[in-house]
């Protein structure tokens, strides 16, 4: 029969190498996701990328847009029916423009 000593070793060196195993694992499935992680935050980056230049666009231009609003605000107050048929014109001017966009590509 073997000594108590002799199994407490084994058992010791066996639980060790099962645990450095085990670790290893882990660490690995830990890199792989941090790889995975990188590669889905590049994706996400690339993929908002339009929207964040709008939004950077209309940061930079959002002084004078503040002021605009504000003129065509108080416009509207003083002539409605004036800054009604500006707004309608702009807006086909934009159309007309965007239209133009389309058949010229």
């Amino acid at each position: 029969m073997p000594t108590p000593t002799t199994n407490a070793v084994a058992r010791k060196s066996t639980d060790t190498a099962s645990l450095a195993a085990r670790k290893a694992l882990l660490e690995a499935r830990i890199e792989q996701q941090r790889i995975d992680v990188l590669v889905n935050a590049e994706h996400w980056r690339h993929a908002t990328q339009g929207i964040d230049a709008f939004y950077h666009a209309v940061l930079r231009w959002k002084a004078p847009l503040y002021g605009i609003a504000g003129i065509i605000a108080w416009r509207s107050l003083r002539r409605p029916k004036g800054v009604r048929r500006l707004a309608g014109r702009a807006f086909g001017l934009a159309m007309t423009a965007r239209r133009l966009r389309r058949i010229i590509k």
